[in-house]
C-alpha cells in the first residue's frame, strides 16, 4: 500500500483504527459523520484534530439518522439480534453509501473504511461484506470502489504497522456512549486496553 493516495477518501470516525489508516494512507480527504450517534461531537472533534495535523481535507457529513439505530451507538436499547451491545442496524452500509454520495462529486475513486480485523463480528465488519459494497458501488455511475484494507490487521498491528506518533493516539475519541469517556463500553475498553499496551512496551 502507498504511504500516499491523493484521489482516495477514508471514512474517519477519529477513533484509533480510523486513525492509523489517516496517517498510514494520507488520504485527499476525510470524511467524518454525524448520523445521530451519541459520542458525534467528540468524534468529529477528534477527526478534525487528525486532519490537522496530517493536512488531510477533512468534511463533515450530518444527516439525523438517530431515529433507526440501536444500542450503545444510540439512546435506546440493543436489538435481539445484535452481536455484541455496540451494532447499530446497517450501520457501515449506512456511512459508507452517505460518504460514497459525497466522495463521487470530488471525483474520488475509492473510498477507505477503518475496519479492522477484530471487527468481524458482525457481518458488516468483514471481507466480504466489502467486497459485495464495492460490487455494489463499483457498479453504479462513477466507479466508486470500497477498500477495507484495515482488515489484515489487528489495532495492534495497525499501529506498530503505521508507526504512528502517540499524540496522535491519544487525541483518538472511541467511546461509543458519550462525548466524554464512560469507561465501560466496549470502545473504551478497546482504548484504555491498547493505550495500556503502548505505554507498557
Amino acid at each position: 500500500m502507498s504511504n500516499t493516495r491523493q484521489n482516495v477518501g477514508l471514512l474517519l470516525s477519529g477513533g484509533i483504527d480510523s486513525t492509523c489508516l489517516a496517517y498510514l494512507i494520507k488520504p485527499k480527504v476525510a470524511f467524518t459523520l454525524n448520523y445521530g450517534q451519541n459520542a458525534a461531537e467528540a468524534e468529529i472533534q477528534a477527526a478534525s484534530f487528525i486532519c490537522g495535523e496530517l493536512a488531510i481535507q477533512h468534511e463533515v457529513i450530518s444527516v439525523d439518522c438517530s431515529v433507526l439505530g440501536s444500542g450503545d451507538l444510540s439512546s435506546k436499547e440493543e436489538l435481539a439480534i445484535a452481536p455484541k451491545s455496540d451494532w447499530w442496524p446497517f450501520r457501515n452500509q449506512l456511512l459508507v453509501t452517505l460518504c460514497a454520495s459525497r466522495a463521487v462529486t470530488l471525483g474520488l475513486e475509492s473510498l477507505i473504511t477503518g475496519s479492522v480485523k477484530s471487527d468481524g463480528y458482525h457481518k458488516d465488519g468483514t471481507g466480504e461484506f466489502y467486497q459485495r459494497l464495492n460490487d455494489v458501488m463499483s457498479y453504479q455511475e462513477g466507479g466508486l470502489k470500497i477498500e477495507a484494507p484495515g482488515l489484515a490487521w489487528t489495532t495492534e498491528e495497525l499501529i506498530e504497522l503505521s508507526k504512528i506518533p502517540k499524540s496522535l493516539l491519544y487525541a483518538a475519541h472511541s467511546c461509543h456512549k458519550a462525548n466524554i469517556p464512560c469507561g465501560n463500553c466496549r470502545g473504551c475498553n478497546k482504548y484504555e486496553s491498547i493505550m495500556a499496551g503502548i505505554k507498557n512496551a
